[in-house]
């Protein structure tokens, strides 16, 4: 037992503390927890604390690697069903005033990971656009649909974020065995199953949330270009107090939403 102010006769009594701290520093993952252990009673404060530090480290590399686990669970166990192809699908911008809603999917091999995957709304910006590139080179397949705001009109937007995720699984290319879905059960004409908060709990979706949010922003930045004065690039058609702003001042512009309450309202058309 290590008492602090004492030492104990350390392990490698040969090797300074200078000596081991830089083993620590060098070593591989793997090699952690044979220092540790090799290490564990040389009771120099500076061992101990190289010691302690790898400890850590360790600590979070389990708690990610069982986050990985607990993200591919349920593909996994698809996968050992029998299934071939296990699609995640999720779709962005449903509340928006402007722009489309869309939909990513993405179909990942078993065993991929994808170190800090997350709900893409946790996530900032550069995040997003960092593990959007990780998606894109680890997935075997991925797709993004964009449902445009005249469909979403006619159709409503229940109708028109279903049609979003089935174009999304169509895009892949491939016949889906199932599908992974995040929030309520949906009709997408594949074998389904629906995951409350599934952007954050599996791998799949967490990555189509991503690379579909990465792709509607990206054409929010597109069409602000087009539509000047709304502020959609930093908004990215929410209705944010800018945008409303916007609204009350411009008006509704071919990209808006008319079947949603800010953008028809009556203050916008006085003279009608």
């Amino acid at each position: 037992m290590c008492v602090r102010g004492a030492y104990n006769l350390p392990m490698d009594p040969q090797k300074s503390v200078a000596s081991i701290r830089s083993a620590f520093g060098s070593a591989d993952a793997e090699s952690y927890a044979a220092l540790c252990t090799r290490h564990a009673g040389d009771g120099r404060p500076g061992v101990q604390a190289a010691v302690a530090a790898a400890r850590r480290r360790l600590d979070r590399e389990r708690a990610v690697a069982e986050r990985q686990r607990a993200l591919a669970a349920r593909e996994e166990a698809l996968y050992a069903s029998g299934c071939l192809v296990v699609a995640g699908v999720d779709e962005v911008g449903r509340g928006a005033l402007a722009g489309p809603v869309t939909a990513g999917a993405c179909v990942f091999a078993p065993g991929t990971v994808i170190p800090g995957l997350a709900d893409s709304k946790k996530l900032t910006p550069a995040a997003r656009e960092r593990l959007d590139g990780l998606i894109r080179a680890s997935a075997l397949k991925i797709s993004v649909a964009h449902v445009a705001p005249g469909r979403i009109d006619a159709v409503g937007i229940a109708a028109a974020t279903v049609a979003a995720m089935r174009d999304a699984l169509q895009g892949l290319g491939c016949a889906v065995d199932h599908a992974l879905v995040d929030g309520l059960p949906v009709d997408l004409g594949v074998p389904s199953t629906s995951v409350i908060k599934g952007d954050d709990s599996v791998r799949a979706i967490a990555a189509a949330s991503i690379v579909a949010k990465v792709a509607r922003d990206a054409l929010m930045v597109a069409l602000d270009a087009d539509h000047p004065g709304y502020g959609l690039a930093g908004n990215k058609g929410y209705g944010s107090a800018d945008h409303l702003s916007a609204l009350e001042s411009l008006g509704p512009c071919p990209i808006h939403r008319m079947s949603f309450g800010p953008c028809c309202s009556p203050r916008l058309f006085p003279d009608d």
